[in-house]
């Protein structure tokens, strides 16, 4: 399979997450992490228990399309990373978001405000 054709399959795939698998990319955007910290992460954003049983399949999916890398940390526990893949999904849906989002100078400098506090 070649390069750009791989690349095309992957953006499909990405367009494809549901929110929760897109947010829990975006989780990981920030650092690798252990699916318990992931858990406590997604429990803030949503502001309710994310049970388990959600979790840790969406994880597995995710590690099965290449968005994610899982090792192990020790015998009980697992880290989960952004794989390249994950960040050019995460890109993907960021840009098409931007290009719905901004669509006058107004958005744009709200965008821009955003973007410097995070800075």
């Amino acid at each position: 399979m070649s390069e750009a054709h791989s690349v095309g399959n992957t953006v499909a795939a990405a367009r494809e997450l549901t929110a929760f698998q897109r947010n829990v990319l975006v989780i990981l955007a920030e650092r690798p992490m252990y699916g318990l910290a992931i858990k406590r992460e997604l429990e803030a954003y949503y502001g309710s228990e994310v049970n388990h049983g959600r979790l840790y399949p969406n994880l597995d999916d995710l590690v099965g399309m290449d968005f994610v890398a899982k090792s192990e940390l020790d015998k009980r526990t697992n880290q989960y990373e952004l794989t390249d893949e994950g960040r050019e999904a995460v890109l993907d849906s960021f840009e098409w978001t931007l290009s719905k989002f901004v669509t006058d100078d107004d958005r744009a400098r709200t965008v821009r405000d955003l973007v410097d506090e995070q800075l």
